[in-house]
């Protein structure tokens, strides 16, 4: 993988551009990169991967608000206490997959129903489970399936669960709602990302240049055709030319914002801004959804946390036999279930990380706990990203409207969520190492989950929607990943998911990557027999 001071890049050309070296961007940019013929360009605006705290499972809420983290706020949501709620996103090769809890949580056949009502069935059930299995690697299958086995994406058990999470374990199958211990992207205990499962592999491909530190700012475009992306680097700026297309995997954040520097997106409010419009697309940045959480925090006693791993000791233990704390992904446990009865699909996910996790982790405990949260999975609250400022290097709005639906729907199933996290710590299996709640000691029921959800709620790191897929002509990308009215130009990242899945975002993230790759050597292949 050639790393090209991007300095040195002004006006190179290449077959593809692809923007973001995250879950699908990396995908994206080693399979392309595939066929020798073509050059591909990669740009990412963080750095390299090096810094060990990347790969360390659970040191990853260490990187939160550092250089290697975008640390996007939200703006003041009013149903959340006028809180600012605070997104880490990674910045840095492999994005969010370098940066997150490392679940491997792949969704339901529902979910990706509702992808094929909207976008065909290339992405309906069938497809994504055979994309699933050409991606992942199971090095021990946690629910005794057979997967696939020779994917980039090597998943794994947990090396050394915690005994609380066994004991979690237990009181859900007593309560009648089994849960499961998560399987982990990790490789022999160390994080396994996008970037060690597709760039690391390519490095040596002379096809391959990705630029670090390159922040896109501008699609080029001629008649309505993207010829290739602007950056900044430093404070210089630079560009790189594309023969063929440009494919945006920012992300659902940044890939509209650059859409709207653009000159992409809703007509009215990029005149406001004073945009030259390209192309008036009102849904970019739109259908913002995002998966809410809250719950319940406990003080433990005669039971230690995974703090106990920061300790010489519990790093010795990790750099000598990658065990112990520091090998966890922090959340170690799951389950999925329904909230009320009539309903065919769960709407709730439960959490379980044995550790308090507090002010959304960033700070650090000092007393041993544990923590239950259940999260809201088919939010019917969205909200939207809008431009803050013309400065691509200034966050835009990020609005995700949390519990602003209109019949209070989202609130309730939290609360209900709430409720049943309660009786989960309350459960035989995990009341003897009880000390009563680490917050809001001393409330339960309506009041607990009134205070936990309007001082504590918080993000579970899933936005996804603001450039949605569909076949409809409102939608900003079609059936193949292209925008609309635009030639040449491709969106491949969490932002076309044309609604949010009951899981976890990195797994359908990197199959949308995957098929884009696929779906733009189809185009290419097209084109040469014509």
């Amino acid at each position: 993988m050639a790393t090209d001071d991007a300095r040195t890049d002004t006006g190179s050309v290449y077959d593809y551009v692809v923007v973001g070296a995250g879950s699908a961007g990396s995908a994206v940019a080693a399979r392309l990169s595939e066929d020798p013929g073509c050059r591909v360009a990669l740009l990412e605006a963080g750095p390299v991967d090096r810094n060990p705290l990347i790969h360390i499972p659970a040191a990853f809420s260490e990187l939160f608000e550092s250089k290697l983290d975008w640390a996007y706020r939200t703006v003041n949501q009013p149903k959340l206490g006028g809180r600012r709620i605070y997104w880490p996103r990674g910045r840095m090769l492999g994005g969010s997959s370098s940066i997150n809890a490392m679940m491997w949580v792949t969704g339901f056949a529902a979910d990706y129903a509702e992808w094929a009502q909207a976008a065909g069935p290339q992405w309906g059930p069938d497809a994504i489970a055979a994309a699933l299995r050409r991606v992942e690697a199971f090095t021990a299958a946690p629910d005794g399936t057979e997967h696939g086995a020779t994917g980039p994406v090597l998943v794994e058990d947990l090396r050394s669960p915690h005994p609380l999470t066994a004991r979690f374990l237990q009181a859900c199958t007593s309560l009648g709602i089994p849960g499961t211990q998560t399987a982990v992207t990790q490789h022999e205990g160390r994080r396994w990302s996008a970037a060690d499962a597709y760039l690391k592999p390519a490095r040596s491909r002379p096809n391959l240049v990705v630029h670090t530190g390159a922040l896109a700012t501008r699609v080029l475009f001629h008649d309505r055709r993207a010829t290739g992306v602007r950056y900044l680097d430093g404070r210089r700026v630079g560009s790189v030319a594309a023969r063929r297309e440009v494919i945006l995997c920012g992300g659902t954040i940044n890939t509209p914002q650059l859409l709207m520097l653009s000159g992409i997106g809703p007509g009215e409010h990029l005149r406001q801004r004073g945009v030259k419009i390209v192309a008036d697309l009102p849904e970019v940045g739109r259908n913002l959804r995002d998966h809410l959480a809250s719950g319940v925090v406990v003080k433990t006693k005669d039971a230690k946390s995974l703090i106990s791993g920061r300790t010489p000791a519990g790093f010795a233990r990790y750099l000598t036999r990658r065990q112990g704390p520091l090998s966890s992904n922090v959340a170690e446990a799951y389950l999925f279930t329904a909230s009320r009865d009539g309903l065919e699909q769960p709407d709730l996910e439960v959490l379980f990380a044995p550790v308090a996790f507090l002010d959304e982790g960033l700070t650090r405990p000092k007393e041993h706990g544990y923590t239950i949260s259940a999260v809201v999975q088919k939010p019917r609250s969205h909200g939207t990203i809008t431009l803050s400022t013309l400065d691509p290097t200034s966050a835009p709005n990020i609005d995700p409207a949390y519990l602003s639906d209109p019949d209070g729907a989202d609130y309730a199933t939290l609360a209900r969520g709430i409720a049943l996290c309660e009786k989960i710590a309350a459960a035989p299996e995990l009341a003897p190492y009880s000390d009563g709640y680490m917050l809001l000691p001393g409330m339960s029921g309506e009041e607990l989950a009134e205070a936990s959800i309007r001082r504590y709620a918080q993000t579970l790191y899933h936005p996804v929607g603001t450039c949605r897929m569909g076949s409809d002509q409102g939608s900003v990308v079609d059936p193949e990943l292209r925008v609309r009215g635009i030639e040449g130009l491709r969106v491949a990242d969490a932002s076309v998911m044309p609604a949010i899945i009951r899981g976890h975002t990195n797994a359908p993230s990197i199959v949308i990557g995957e098929k884009a790759a696929e779906l733009v050597k189809d185009a290419e292949r097209a084109a040469r027999k014509a």
